[in-house]
């Protein structure tokens, strides 16, 4: 009789693992929900949109954009640690967003661990931004004029400790100078502020400055080295400040996905970015493409 149920037992745990291979085999077998935690028309939205439809043709269903938005990301990302972690249910994040955000914020809805990541794909630098008509030429005049008054110059930027909020500190300290931080719940929301006259200037992306480069003026760009989609742009080094800033953008799940489901969707990933018609687009809105799967993403 022991033998007997000993037996039963084991068909039973041989037929429930296979069941559940098979099920983890045939993922995705529906439309998968890609929740944007920005405005439309910013760089979570670009990416997320440039990626839907080879998305789609890899892993053969539907990628649904959706959007919640609200406290710099933080809306979003609250309700993706409470998703179903199925695989179903996907976010955009960024750096250092979710690491600054737990770090200052009480009462936060996520903590930065349970956010699972399946793939960091591009890095988008901070610029300094002012519009055409604007007085300041130059980043020196800036400057000069932020000392002269401290405090005045407004700097719109995309969410609360975030890259455009920690790049402002950064760059006030670098240039020893005040300015005043204003947050928006997006680049989409950010770029309308300056060209509307509501702040002086913004820590933007530059994607921002490719997209409205009739209209903005990019003082200058938080990268190594100069920006391939915008060339004349000099770097804060070049003009004498230590200063490299932006954000790191990728796509996550809620904790307790199975990392099988994971890394299918990080090499579906991989395989978006390295399409030739896909890595061209991205690089000329100004992005820079990288490639980072579940455990490197981690660890960096």
């Amino acid at each position: 009789m022991i033998k007997r149920t000993n037996f039963i037992l084991l068909v039973t745990v041989f037929w429930f693992l296979l069941f559940t291979i098979n099920a983890t085999a045939e993922f995705p077998e529906k439309a998968i929900k890609y929740y944007i935690c920005f405005n439309p028309g910013g760089e979570s939205d670009l990416t997320a949109r440039a990626q839907q439809k080879p998305l789609e043709e890899i892993l053969g269903e539907d990628i649904l954009i959706k959007y919640k938005i609200g406290g710099g990301g933080e809306t979003c990302w609250s309700k993706l640690v409470q998703a179903k972690s199925d695989g179903y249910t996907v976010a955009g994040f960024n750096l250092p967003h979710i690491i600054l955000q737990p770090l200052f914020k009480d009462k936060l809805g996520y903590a930065t661990k349970d956010i699972k990541v399946i793939f960091i794909f591009e890095f988008t630098p901070n610029i300094l931004a002012v519009r055409r008509d604007s007085q300041f030429k130059t980043l020196e005049q800036f400057v000069n004029y932020a000392k002269e008054n401290p405090g005045i110059i407004t700097i719109g930027g995309s969410g609360s400790f975030s890259a455009n909020h920690l790049g402002t500190l950064e760059f006030n300290q670098t240039a020893d100078i005040k300015t005043t931080y204003i947050p928006f719940t997006g680049s989409g929301e950010a770029v309308p502020a300056l060209l509307g006259k509501h702040v002086t200037g913004l820590m933007t992306y530059t994607t921002m400055g490719v997209r409205h480069s009739d209209e903005m003026r990019v003082l200058a760009v938080a990268a190594e080295e100069r920006v391939p989609a915008m060339p004349d742009v000099p770097t804060f080094k070049e003009l004498g400040y230590d200063y490299i800033e932006g954000a790191y953008r990728g796509l996550a799940a809620p904790p307790g996905t199975p990392d099988d489901v994971v890394q299918k969707l990080a090499e579906a990933n991989l395989a978006v970015n390295e399409m030739p018609s896909f890595k061209n687009k991205l690089q000329d809105m100004g992005f820079q493409i990288i490639n980072m799967g579940p455990e490197e993403s981690e660890e960096f």
